[in-house]
Protein backbone atom coordinates (compact mmCIF):
# COMPACT_ATOMS: atom_id res chain seq x y z
CA UNK A 1 0.00 0.00 0.00
CA UNK A 2 1.84 3.30 -0.96
CA UNK A 3 0.98 6.62 0.11
CA UNK A 4 -0.36 9.55 -1.72
CA UNK A 5 2.71 10.72 -3.10
CA UNK A 6 3.61 7.01 -4.35
CA UNK A 7 6.24 6.10 -2.09
CA UNK A 8 5.69 3.12 0.29
CA UNK A 9 3.68 3.17 3.27
CA UNK A 10 6.05 3.79 6.65
CA UNK A 11 5.04 1.67 9.51
CA UNK A 12 6.66 0.02 12.91
CA UNK A 13 5.39 -2.85 14.52
CA UNK A 14 5.63 -2.65 18.85
CA UNK A 15 5.52 -6.44 20.04
CA UNK A 16 6.71 -7.80 16.37
CA UNK A 17 8.05 -11.59 17.33
CA UNK A 18 4.45 -11.84 19.52
CA UNK A 19 1.42 -14.13 17.54
CA UNK A 20 -0.06 -10.44 16.68
CA UNK A 21 3.22 -9.19 15.56
CA UNK A 22 4.16 -12.16 13.67
CA UNK A 23 1.05 -12.14 11.66
CA UNK A 24 1.61 -8.92 11.06
CA UNK A 25 4.30 -9.44 9.10
CA UNK A 26 2.89 -12.29 7.40
CA UNK A 27 0.25 -9.82 6.22
CA UNK A 28 3.08 -7.33 5.01
CA UNK A 29 4.32 -10.47 2.98
CA UNK A 30 0.73 -10.94 1.02
CA UNK A 31 0.49 -7.47 0.42
CA UNK A 32 4.20 -7.03 -1.03
CA UNK A 33 6.71 -6.42 1.53
CA UNK A 34 9.27 -3.83 0.75
CA UNK A 35 7.65 -3.09 -2.67
CA UNK A 36 4.76 -1.72 -0.47
CA UNK A 37 5.72 -1.08 2.90
CA UNK A 38 8.65 0.67 4.67
CA UNK A 39 9.31 -1.07 8.15
CA UNK A 40 11.08 1.58 10.23
CA UNK A 41 10.88 -0.50 14.02
CA UNK A 42 10.20 -3.84 15.12
CA UNK A 43 10.51 -4.42 18.94
CA UNK A 44 10.45 -7.59 20.94
CA UNK A 45 11.80 -8.97 24.07
CA UNK A 46 13.57 -12.34 24.46
CA UNK A 47 13.21 -13.62 21.27
CA UNK A 48 16.39 -12.38 19.70
CA UNK A 49 16.80 -14.73 16.86
CA UNK A 50 13.03 -14.01 15.93
CA UNK A 51 13.23 -10.48 16.07
CA UNK A 52 16.99 -10.40 14.15
CA UNK A 53 15.54 -12.30 11.40
CA UNK A 54 12.52 -10.30 10.91
CA UNK A 55 14.94 -6.54 11.00
CA UNK A 56 17.05 -8.55 8.43
CA UNK A 57 14.41 -9.63 5.74
CA UNK A 58 12.02 -6.30 6.18
CA UNK A 59 15.41 -4.23 5.99
CA UNK A 60 13.93 -2.29 9.06
CA UNK A 61 15.54 0.93 10.25
CA UNK A 62 15.75 -0.30 13.88
CA UNK A 63 15.45 -3.35 16.04
CA UNK A 64 14.91 -2.80 19.87
CA UNK A 65 14.71 -5.47 22.25
CA UNK A 66 12.86 -4.25 25.47
CA UNK A 67 14.91 -6.72 27.48
CA UNK A 68 18.41 -4.16 28.46
CA UNK A 69 20.68 -7.27 28.88
CA UNK A 70 19.52 -8.46 25.51
CA UNK A 71 21.36 -5.80 23.86
CA UNK A 72 24.42 -7.06 23.44
CA UNK A 73 22.91 -10.19 21.70
CA UNK A 74 20.69 -8.49 19.63
CA UNK A 75 23.81 -5.91 18.46
CA UNK A 76 25.56 -9.12 17.52
CA UNK A 77 22.67 -10.85 15.62
CA UNK A 78 22.39 -7.84 13.56
CA UNK A 79 26.04 -7.07 12.75
CA UNK A 80 27.11 -5.76 9.07
CA UNK A 81 22.78 -5.33 8.54
CA UNK A 82 22.78 -2.05 8.38
CA UNK A 83 20.00 -2.31 11.22
CA UNK A 84 20.00 -0.10 14.11
CA UNK A 85 20.02 -1.69 17.55
CA UNK A 86 18.54 -0.21 21.00
CA UNK A 87 17.26 -1.29 24.50
CA UNK A 88 15.02 -0.70 27.02
CA UNK A 89 12.51 1.81 27.50
CA UNK A 90 14.53 4.68 25.55
CA UNK A 91 14.50 2.34 22.47
CA UNK A 92 11.19 1.62 22.46
CA UNK A 93 10.44 5.36 22.97
CA UNK A 94 12.77 5.78 20.53
CA UNK A 95 10.97 3.24 17.96
CA UNK A 96 7.95 4.82 18.67
CA UNK A 97 8.96 8.42 17.78
CA UNK A 98 10.15 7.47 14.25
CA UNK A 99 8.09 8.80 11.26
CA UNK A 100 5.77 5.55 10.77
CA UNK A 101 2.08 6.43 9.38
CA UNK A 102 1.15 3.28 10.75
CA UNK A 103 1.90 1.65 14.02
CA UNK A 104 0.48 -1.43 15.29
CA UNK A 105 0.47 -1.44 19.28
CA UNK A 106 1.19 -5.24 20.06
CA UNK A 107 2.93 -5.42 22.97
CA UNK A 108 1.86 -6.98 26.04
CA UNK A 109 0.79 -5.49 29.51
CA UNK A 110 1.07 -1.80 30.83
CA UNK A 111 5.04 -2.27 29.10
CA UNK A 112 2.99 -1.35 25.92
CA UNK A 113 1.58 1.89 27.25
CA UNK A 114 4.28 4.58 27.02
CA UNK A 115 5.76 3.68 23.34
CA UNK A 116 2.03 3.52 22.11
CA UNK A 117 0.81 6.87 23.71
CA UNK A 118 3.98 8.21 22.11
CA UNK A 119 3.42 7.39 18.77
CA UNK A 120 -0.63 8.23 19.33
CA UNK A 121 0.67 11.80 20.25
CA UNK A 122 2.57 12.38 17.03
CA UNK A 123 -0.25 11.60 14.96
CA UNK A 124 0.35 8.20 13.95
CA UNK A 125 -2.76 6.11 13.06
CA UNK A 126 -2.54 3.31 15.72
CA UNK A 127 -3.86 -0.50 15.19
CA UNK A 128 -4.38 -1.19 18.47
CA UNK A 129 -3.69 -5.07 20.02
CA UNK A 130 -2.48 -3.54 22.97
CA UNK A 131 -5.66 -3.46 25.44
CA UNK A 132 -4.09 -1.94 28.50
CA UNK A 133 -3.92 1.41 26.48
CA UNK A 134 -7.27 1.78 26.87
CA UNK A 135 -8.27 -0.52 29.62
CA UNK A 136 -5.76 1.43 31.99
CA UNK A 137 -5.63 4.69 30.93
CA UNK A 138 -8.72 5.38 28.20
CA UNK A 139 -9.97 8.77 28.24
CA UNK A 140 -6.09 10.14 28.75
CA UNK A 141 -5.17 7.69 25.61
CA UNK A 142 -8.04 8.46 23.00
CA UNK A 143 -7.63 12.27 23.70
CA UNK A 144 -3.95 11.61 22.52
CA UNK A 145 -5.09 10.11 19.61
CA UNK A 146 -7.57 13.13 18.80
CA UNK A 147 -5.14 15.09 19.43
CA UNK A 148 -2.28 13.83 17.58
CA UNK A 149 -4.97 13.69 14.54
CA UNK A 150 -3.90 9.64 13.63
CA UNK A 151 -6.67 6.88 13.47
CA UNK A 152 -7.66 4.17 16.11
CA UNK A 153 -8.00 1.17 14.16
CA UNK A 154 -8.92 -1.92 16.53
CA UNK A 155 -7.13 -5.20 15.42
CA UNK A 156 -8.49 -7.63 18.12
CA UNK A 157 -10.77 -9.40 16.39
CA UNK A 158 -14.13 -8.57 18.52
CA UNK A 159 -13.34 -4.62 18.12
CA UNK A 160 -12.23 -4.82 14.47
CA UNK A 161 -16.32 -6.58 14.13
CA UNK A 162 -17.69 -3.70 16.01
CA UNK A 163 -15.46 -1.67 13.67
CA UNK A 164 -16.56 -3.01 10.61
CA UNK A 165 -20.07 -3.23 11.55
CA UNK A 166 -20.80 0.42 13.21
CA UNK A 167 -22.60 2.70 10.74
CA UNK A 168 -21.10 6.02 12.32
CA UNK A 169 -23.98 8.05 10.58
CA UNK A 170 -26.36 5.54 12.49
CA UNK A 171 -24.99 6.88 15.90
CA UNK A 172 -28.09 7.58 17.23
CA UNK A 173 -29.82 4.03 16.58
CA UNK A 174 -26.99 2.67 18.09
CA UNK A 175 -28.33 0.29 21.10
CA UNK A 176 -26.15 -2.07 22.48
CA UNK A 177 -22.52 -3.60 20.93
CA UNK A 178 -22.16 -7.55 21.62
CA UNK A 179 -18.93 -9.02 22.19
CA UNK A 180 -18.41 -12.72 21.23
CA UNK A 181 -16.79 -15.05 23.79
CA UNK A 182 -15.39 -18.72 22.49
CA UNK A 183 -15.49 -19.32 26.64
CA UNK A 184 -12.31 -20.68 26.26
CA UNK A 185 -10.91 -24.53 27.17
CA UNK A 186 -13.16 -24.67 30.04
CA UNK A 187 -16.50 -23.48 28.97
CA UNK A 188 -18.16 -26.86 30.27
CA UNK A 189 -16.01 -27.14 33.17
CA UNK A 190 -17.99 -26.81 36.65
CA UNK A 191 -16.46 -24.68 39.26
CA UNK A 192 -14.67 -28.23 41.32
CA UNK A 193 -13.33 -28.88 37.68
CA UNK A 194 -11.68 -25.58 37.04
CA UNK A 195 -10.17 -25.02 40.54
CA UNK A 196 -7.70 -28.12 39.31
CA UNK A 197 -6.77 -26.35 36.16
CA UNK A 198 -3.14 -26.20 35.45
CA UNK A 199 -1.14 -23.50 33.64
CA UNK A 200 -0.71 -26.60 30.85
CA UNK A 201 -4.69 -27.05 30.39
CA UNK A 202 -5.02 -23.23 30.63
CA UNK A 203 -2.68 -22.34 28.03
CA UNK A 204 -4.41 -24.28 24.57
CA UNK A 205 -7.20 -22.67 23.15
CA UNK A 206 -9.35 -24.63 21.13
CA UNK A 207 -9.93 -22.04 18.20
CA UNK A 208 -6.81 -19.65 18.34
CA UNK A 209 -3.25 -20.03 18.72
CA UNK A 210 -1.90 -17.44 20.99
CA UNK A 211 0.70 -16.59 23.51
CA UNK A 212 0.76 -17.79 26.96
CA UNK A 213 -0.22 -14.26 28.60
CA UNK A 214 -3.57 -14.26 26.10
CA UNK A 215 -4.60 -17.97 26.12
CA UNK A 216 -4.59 -18.02 29.95
CA UNK A 217 -6.96 -14.93 30.06
CA UNK A 218 -9.07 -16.38 27.42
CA UNK A 219 -9.01 -19.49 29.33
CA UNK A 220 -10.66 -17.31 32.79
CA UNK A 221 -12.49 -14.55 30.23
CA UNK A 222 -10.50 -12.22 31.92
CA UNK A 223 -9.42 -11.10 28.50
CA UNK A 224 -13.18 -10.22 27.79
CA UNK A 225 -13.28 -8.56 30.83
CA UNK A 226 -10.90 -5.87 29.48
CA UNK A 227 -12.07 -5.80 26.09
CA UNK A 228 -15.39 -4.67 27.85
CA UNK A 229 -13.53 -1.72 29.07
CA UNK A 230 -12.00 -1.34 25.80
CA UNK A 231 -15.21 -1.19 24.03
CA UNK A 232 -16.57 1.84 25.88
CA UNK A 233 -13.83 3.79 25.11
CA UNK A 234 -13.49 2.96 21.69
CA UNK A 235 -16.64 3.66 20.96
CA UNK A 236 -17.81 6.02 23.46
CA UNK A 237 -20.73 3.61 24.91
CA UNK A 238 -21.89 3.26 28.35
CA UNK A 239 -21.53 0.14 30.37
CA UNK A 240 -25.09 -1.05 30.10
CA UNK A 241 -24.55 -0.90 26.19
CA UNK A 242 -21.72 -3.23 26.41
CA UNK A 243 -22.88 -7.08 26.32
CA UNK A 244 -21.28 -10.55 26.15
CA UNK A 245 -22.20 -13.80 24.56
CA UNK A 246 -20.46 -17.07 24.40
CA UNK A 247 -20.04 -18.45 20.88
CA UNK A 248 -17.91 -21.90 21.15
CA UNK A 249 -17.61 -21.87 16.88
CA UNK A 250 -15.72 -17.94 16.81
CA UNK A 251 -17.33 -17.72 13.52
CA UNK A 252 -19.12 -14.39 14.86
CA UNK A 253 -16.60 -12.36 15.67
CA UNK A 254 -19.05 -9.65 17.15
CA UNK A 255 -22.21 -7.65 16.13
CA UNK A 256 -23.75 -4.55 16.76
CA UNK A 257 -27.54 -3.77 17.56
CA UNK A 258 -29.53 -0.98 16.57
CA UNK A 259 -33.05 1.18 17.72
CA UNK A 260 -35.10 -0.81 14.75
CA UNK A 261 -34.27 -4.39 15.87
CA UNK A 262 -31.81 -5.03 13.74
CA UNK A 263 -28.37 -6.89 14.68
CA UNK A 264 -25.55 -6.49 12.36
CA UNK A 265 -22.61 -9.37 12.34
CA UNK A 266 -19.19 -9.75 10.96
CA UNK A 267 -18.77 -12.72 10.57
CA UNK A 268 -15.15 -15.50 9.35
CA UNK A 269 -12.86 -17.92 9.78
CA UNK A 270 -10.58 -17.50 12.91
CA UNK A 271 -7.38 -15.93 11.50
CA UNK A 272 -6.00 -12.84 13.20
CA UNK A 273 -4.87 -11.59 9.76
CA UNK A 274 -7.97 -10.85 8.42
CA UNK A 275 -8.23 -7.80 11.42
CA UNK A 276 -5.09 -7.01 10.82
CA UNK A 277 -5.36 -7.03 6.80
CA UNK A 278 -8.08 -4.97 7.58
CA UNK A 279 -6.28 -2.24 9.99
CA UNK A 280 -3.23 -1.57 7.75
CA UNK A 281 -5.20 -0.84 4.41
CA UNK A 282 -8.32 1.08 6.14
CA UNK A 283 -10.75 1.96 4.45
CA UNK A 284 -9.78 -0.06 1.67
CA UNK A 285 -10.03 -3.98 2.18
CA UNK A 286 -6.91 -6.17 1.04
CA UNK A 287 -7.10 -9.43 -0.82
CA UNK A 288 -5.20 -11.93 1.47
CA UNK A 289 -4.83 -15.93 1.70
CA UNK A 290 -6.70 -16.51 4.74
CA UNK A 291 -9.57 -19.52 4.79
CA UNK A 292 -12.67 -18.71 3.30
CA UNK A 293 -15.89 -19.48 5.37
CA UNK A 294 -17.88 -22.44 3.98
CA UNK A 295 -21.39 -22.07 5.18
CA UNK A 296 -22.23 -25.28 3.77
CA UNK A 297 -19.53 -26.63 6.60
CA UNK A 298 -20.36 -24.86 9.54
CA UNK A 299 -23.78 -27.21 10.16
CA UNK A 300 -24.21 -25.07 13.10
CA UNK A 301 -23.88 -22.12 14.99
CA UNK A 302 -24.61 -21.88 19.02
CA UNK A 303 -24.72 -18.77 21.74
CA UNK A 304 -25.34 -19.38 24.96
CA UNK A 305 -25.35 -16.78 27.67
CA UNK A 306 -21.69 -16.47 29.64
CA UNK A 307 -22.05 -17.63 33.38
CA UNK A 308 -20.32 -15.23 35.83
CA UNK A 309 -20.81 -17.51 39.00
CA UNK A 310 -17.50 -19.53 36.71
CA UNK A 311 -16.30 -17.05 34.91
CA UNK A 312 -16.36 -13.86 37.47
CA UNK A 313 -13.84 -11.84 35.60
CA UNK A 314 -17.35 -10.15 32.85
CA UNK A 315 -18.60 -9.52 36.76
CA UNK A 316 -15.92 -7.66 37.65
CA UNK A 317 -15.00 -5.90 34.69
CA UNK A 318 -18.69 -4.22 34.97
CA UNK A 319 -17.81 -3.34 38.30
CA UNK A 320 -15.14 -1.45 36.68
CA UNK A 321 -17.29 0.31 34.33
CA UNK A 322 -19.79 1.16 36.85
CA UNK A 323 -17.03 2.66 39.13
CA UNK A 324 -15.34 4.37 36.64
CA UNK A 325 -12.02 6.63 37.69
CA UNK A 326 -8.92 4.25 37.80
CA UNK A 327 -10.58 0.86 38.74
CA UNK A 328 -10.20 -0.52 35.31
CA UNK A 329 -6.19 0.35 35.73
CA UNK A 330 -6.26 -1.57 39.24
CA UNK A 331 -8.18 -4.24 37.88
CA UNK A 332 -5.82 -5.02 35.15
CA UNK A 333 -2.79 -4.57 37.22
CA UNK A 334 -4.33 -6.99 39.92
CA UNK A 335 -4.77 -9.50 37.29
CA UNK A 336 -1.58 -9.40 35.64
CA UNK A 337 0.00 -10.29 39.18
CA UNK A 338 -2.34 -12.80 40.08
CA UNK A 339 -1.36 -14.17 36.64
CA UNK A 340 1.85 -14.47 37.20
CA UNK A 341 1.38 -15.95 40.44
CA UNK A 342 -0.84 -18.81 38.89
CA UNK A 343 2.22 -19.42 36.40
CA UNK A 344 4.67 -19.60 38.92
CA UNK A 345 2.17 -22.00 40.52
CA UNK A 346 1.80 -20.29 44.00
CA UNK A 347 -2.64 -19.86 43.43
CA UNK A 348 -5.12 -21.48 41.82
CA UNK A 349 -7.03 -20.94 38.54
CA UNK A 350 -9.91 -19.64 40.44
CA UNK A 351 -7.83 -17.51 42.94
CA UNK A 352 -6.94 -14.86 40.10
CA UNK A 353 -10.27 -13.52 40.11
CA UNK A 354 -10.32 -13.89 43.55
CA UNK A 355 -7.20 -11.87 43.95
CA UNK A 356 -8.29 -8.97 41.60
CA UNK A 357 -11.80 -8.56 43.49
CA UNK A 358 -9.74 -8.15 46.76
CA UNK A 359 -7.77 -5.71 45.01
CA UNK A 360 -10.53 -3.13 43.99
CA UNK A 361 -12.49 -3.56 46.86
CA UNK A 362 -9.42 -2.01 49.07
CA UNK A 363 -8.51 0.34 46.32
CA UNK A 364 -11.53 1.80 45.14
CA UNK A 365 -11.16 5.25 46.83
CA UNK A 366 -8.56 5.91 44.72
CA UNK A 367 -8.62 9.33 43.05
CA UNK A 368 -9.11 9.82 39.16
CA UNK A 369 -6.58 9.99 36.52
CA UNK A 370 -5.44 13.38 35.05
CA UNK A 371 -1.78 12.42 33.75
CA UNK A 372 -0.33 9.06 32.74
CA UNK A 373 1.60 9.55 35.86
CA UNK A 374 -1.57 9.42 37.98
CA UNK A 375 -2.15 5.70 35.92
CA UNK A 376 1.14 4.17 36.20
CA UNK A 377 0.58 5.44 40.04
CA UNK A 378 -2.70 3.61 40.51
CA UNK A 379 -1.08 0.47 38.68
CA UNK A 380 1.67 0.31 40.81
CA UNK A 381 -0.38 0.34 44.15
CA UNK A 382 -2.79 -2.27 42.81
CA UNK A 383 0.13 -4.56 41.91
CA UNK A 384 1.68 -4.09 45.21
CA UNK A 385 -2.12 -5.00 47.06
CA UNK A 386 -2.24 -7.62 45.25
CA UNK A 387 1.22 -8.98 45.85
CA UNK A 388 0.51 -8.91 49.49
CA UNK A 389 -3.00 -10.56 49.45
CA UNK A 390 -1.09 -13.65 47.64
CA UNK A 391 1.65 -13.81 49.82
CA UNK A 392 -0.91 -13.58 53.16
CA UNK A 393 -3.03 -16.29 51.21
CA UNK A 394 0.42 -18.35 50.73
CA UNK A 395 0.71 -18.18 54.17
CA UNK A 396 -2.58 -19.37 54.88
CA UNK A 397 -2.28 -22.21 52.87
Amino acid sequence: MTTDTGRPRRLTILGSTGSIGVNTLDVVRQLGGRDTFEVMALTGNGNIELLAQQARETGAKLAVTADESQYIALKDALSGSGVDVAAGVSGLDEAASLEAEWVMAAIVGTAGLAPTLKAASRGADIALANKECLVSAGELFVEAVRAGGGRLIPVDSEHSAIFQCLDNQQRHALERIILTASGGPFRTFTRDQMAGVTVETARTHPNWSMGLKISVGSASMFNKALEMVEAKHLFSLRPDQVEVIVHPQSIVHSMVGYSDGSVIAQLGTPDMRTAIGYALTYPRRPKLDVERLDFAKLARLDFEAPDEARFPALRLARIALERGGVQAAIMNAAEETAFNAFVERRIGFLDMAEVVEAVMDRLVSCPPASTIADVFAADAEARRTAAQIITIREQAA
